[in-house]
């Protein structure tokens, strides 16, 4: 999708040399994955607490045997 976008070249500029990419479009797509994760990371962080998960690792962690690994010996 095709843009116009007012962008202050300096900040673009800075941004394109620290990913050491050539194309600004690149960078603005980088740019903006990497927005989404940190706001993702965020709302991950202000869910600790407030899920109650309860797991069995001792159960979790005995797996039954597949047929093929049986086989095997």
């Amino acid at each position: 999708m095709r843009t116009t976008l007012d962008i202050p070249e300096d900040l673009l500029e800075e941004a394109r040399q620290l990913v050491t990419f050539k194309s600004k479009t690149d960078t603005i797509i980088l740019a903006l994955q990497e927005l989404i994760r940190s706001r993702k990371r965020e709302q991950l962080r202000a869910l600790k607490g407030k899920i109650e998960v309860e797991v069995d690792l001792a159960s979790s962690r005995r797996r039954p045997r597949s047929a093929k690994a049986r086989t095997r010996g």
